[in-house]
């Protein structure tokens, strides 16, 4: 191959990389103004604030307690914390490993993060009052009422460790944990590996807490993210986020043990939480764009990237911007569009890995930013 045509091939493939999910560190932002948009088209702005975080980055998933306090968020040092409102500020609750050299300092853990841990899903048996946690690296963990090192509960299934445990919710009636592990082959640190590709080694996994059983529900997923269960417990919905799908898979019913596409989206999907009014808030981490679109239809392209000698994750962070504004949708329980929760300005809500109703209001996590927003409906 001649020297200008690797130069372009070369220039193509970090172009291409742009083009995937962006993750920036910015740090410092004033309130800002977001639009929430309704299928009818009403217009709503107002503006969102930003709840700092120290020391760390990526709120990426929120519980609430059974007494309504918190919220709780996993962030990317390992530790779960806890916002308490009267003092304006977040708290340490629990923490992912007992090894915590190195977990501190800059807010930048991806190198640290197999060692210190990284919790992203999280809920809370509402019956016992424990949190559990999907970490990213550790498995399904527990941890109780007062907090403190967090117990590993779940490591394997069918004999294959969970190498990136990412989503959870618990039916609260009998239970019972659903969570994902978005792939076999690679770690959270490597999700990039996930997407360029095309890894459909994820899978979708339950917990029985009675009879200690593990039971795999789905394999072959492609990057299997949040989970969400329906409010009667019927069904569970599922983010597929490299083919921007949700999937639902049916529990009950006559459908039991079935999958269906719930709905397609034109956005890389993370988290899935009911909203109290009805229907999914689904966080969209980044839209599919032209240049995605041409990489996934050509999936050697990716497997090319992932063979030159180059650091992926270092290019797309350095040359990587979210294409469009932090976006979230509401989805009915059809699988229509009811609302578009939006970021106007366009450069301050980055990467929204999820978006939690309580209360009126609207809790923002992102995997990147060094802040939860809160948006009051």
């Amino acid at each position: 191959m001649a020297m200008s045509s690797k130069l372009f091939l070369t220039a193509t493939i970090i172009a291409l990389t742009s083009s995937l999910i962006a993750i920036t560190h910015e740090f410092l932002y004033p309130p800002s103004v977001v639009e929430k948009i309704s299928s009818t088209g009403h217009v709503q702005r107002r503006e969102w604030e930003a709840l700092q975080l120290e020391g760390a980055t990526g709120p990426e998933s929120f519980a609430f307690d059974s007494l309504a306090r918190g919220p709780y968020a996993g962030i990317s040092d390992g530790r779960v914390v806890k916002w308490e409102e009267h003092e304006r500020r977040w708290i340490n609750f629990s923490f992912a490993s007992q090894e915590r050299d190195g977990c501190g300092g800059p807010p930048d853990h991806q190198q640290t993060e197999h060692i210190c841990g990284r919790p992203l899903g999280l809920c809370f048996d509402e019956t016992h009052g424990d949190l559990y946690i999907a970490d990213a690296y550790m498995g399904l963990l527990r941890v109780g009422t007062q907090g403190g090192l967090a117990t590993k509960i779940v490591t394997h299934a069918q004999g294959i460790p969970l190498r990136f445990t990412n989503g959870l919710d618990i039916d609260q009636s009998s239970g019972a944990i659903y969570f994902t592990d978005s792939s076999s082959q690679y770690q959270r640190r490597n999700y990039l590996s996930v997407v360029l590709s095309g890894d459909k080694s994820g899978r979708l996994i339950k917990y029985d807490p009675v009879n200690k059983q593990v039971r795999v529900l789905l394999s072959n997923l492609t990057f299997p993210n949040g989970v969400a269960l329906s409010k009667d417990g019927d069904f569970i919905l599922l983010a597929e986020t490299t083919s921007c799908r949700i999937l639902r898979y049916w529990i009950k019913t006559s459908k039991a043990g079935t999958v269906e596409v719930f709905a397609q989206l034109q956005g890389f999907p993370d988290n899935i939480k009911r909203s109290p009014r009805g229907g999914y808030w689904v966080g969209i981490n980044s839209r599919r764009e032209k240049l995605s679109e041409l990489l996934f239809s050509y999936p050697w392209i990716g497997n090319l990237l992932l063979k030159l000698p180059l650091d992926i994750t270092k290019i797309q962070s350095t040359l990587s911007r979210y294409r469009g504004s932090g976006l979230a949708v509401r989805l009915s329980e059809n699988g229509d569009i009811l609302e578009v929760f939006e970021d106007v300005d366009g450069s301050r809500l980055e990467s929204v890995s999820e978006v939690m109703e309580k209360d009126g209001r609207l809790w923002i996590g992102s995997v990147a930013l060094p802040f939860a927003g809160r948006y009051r409906i």
